[in-house]
């Protein structure tokens, strides 16, 4: 129980969790007169179970990966609707450009004026977080990124101004989500809690949420993957997803997440899965680092031996449904020093891995899900 390093953990000013719970957004907003909601195309139909009344406005879809290009035309629809309260409806990336809308589109500032952390100036109008989908938790933290259009390099604020004034995990807005895409997001729901865990900042306050993401995902995911009507088990990923989420802000995720967003910048995979493919072979190489956690982990998993770590989580992310192989889906073997080197470069998440990573060992870690 080591309090020697300080520790600072923003929330949410109020957190609504329980099935129907979406209908609670109506009540709570209804003193505000114009409403922006931030959606995603599978998510838009789902503004009239918000119970929003008042002047409400939409801007385009976000995709899921989103570019400045997209935070600019919706801080374009802001500017139109001058809108008092802004609602992300759908998943990280939904949030993460709901957060910057709030920030940006009535101060002056511009995206390439807040990347990095502590940098934005105020919030421009009141935040909602309706989390449709368990994997980032960013309905819980204080981060946003989004993709430069120039270069394909995320970009990362942080800032307390972009806690959310309220956030809402209704389960029942995550029953259409894909297996597919349950099992991805429900492995970068985990990889944020085990990295976060694992982490050189690692914190006992961060670990006590972390280690409750990992429960839950040990416990649920499976089951949420192969039934989605499984009401029990799409409450419990939600919670393990903004556990996760929870421990980003003290925290921060390292080696994994540098080495999955070339792939999804470059190959153009969904973040989620980006993640999942990375996940076995990073946390196997920081055994090394972190041995009796890693025990600890696996054991959450249903994972009995610490033997062969890489093999056995494949397996357990096979297991889920994931196809665990970036030749499948579409990588070259040309391209992975170039993404080694770029994710080398990724120092503000590098530098919190447990076990120091080279380029070498970043490239044989792609070969080794390749």
């Amino acid at each position: 129980m080591d309090f020697s390093t300080p520790a600072t953990l923003h929330l949410p000013k109020r957190i609504e969790v329980g099935s129907g719970t979406a209908a609670r957004l109506g009540p709570w907003a209804s003193r505000f007169e114009r409403v922006l909601i931030v959606p995603s195309r599978s998510t838009r139909g789902m503004a009239q179970r918000l119970a929003l009344a008042g002047d409400i406005a939409f801007t385009p879809d976000i995709p899921a990966e989103p570019k400045d290009s997209d935070l600019d035309a919706a801080l374009d629809a802001a500017v139109r609707h001058r809108p008092n309260l802004i609602v992300g409806l759908g998943g990280g990336s939904v949030m993460d450009v709901a957060k910057l809308v709030a920030v940006l589109w009535d101060s002056g500032q511009s995206l390439s004026d807040v990347v990095g952390p502590s940098k934005v100036n105020q919030k421009c109008a009141a935040l909602a977080q309706v989390a449709t989908t368990a994997g980032t938790g960013s309905e819980g933290g204080i981060r946003a990124l989004v993709s430069s259009s120039e270069t394909g390099a995320k970009l990362a604020v942080e800032s307390p101004y972009m806690a959310a004034d309220i956030a809402i995990l209704d389960p029942d807005l995550t029953f259409t989500v894909s297996p597919a895409l349950t099992a991805a997001t429900g492995v970068d729901a985990l990889a944020h809690a085990v990295e976060a865990f694992t982490n050189i900042n690692a914190h006992p306050l961060v670990d006590g949420y972390a280690r409750l993401g990992i429960g839950l995902a040990g416990q649920h995911l499976a089951m949420a993957s192969a039934d989605g009507d499984n009401a029990e088990a799409r409450a419990g990923m939600l919670l393990s997803s903004f556990y996760g989420g929870l421990c980003l802000g003290p925290v921060n995720t390292a080696a994994g997440h540098a080495l999955a967003y070339p792939l999804s910048t470059r190959l153009g995979l969904g973040h989620g899965l980006a993640v999942a493919l990375l996940f076995p072979h990073v946390l196997a190489f920081n055994a090394e680092a972190r041995p009796e956690k890693t025990v600890e982990i696996l054991s959450a998993l249903g994972i009995d031996s610490a033997d062969e770590i890489a093999g056995a989580v494949r397996e357990w992310c096979t297991s889920l449904g994931i196809y665990m192989a970036l030749e499948a889906q579409g990588a070259s073997a040309t391209d992975l020093r170039a993404w080694a080197e770029e994710a080398h470069a990724i120092r503000r998440l590098m530098d919190n891995n447990p076990r120091e990573m080279s380029i070498d060992v970043a490239e044989g870690i792609y070969r080794d899900a390749f």
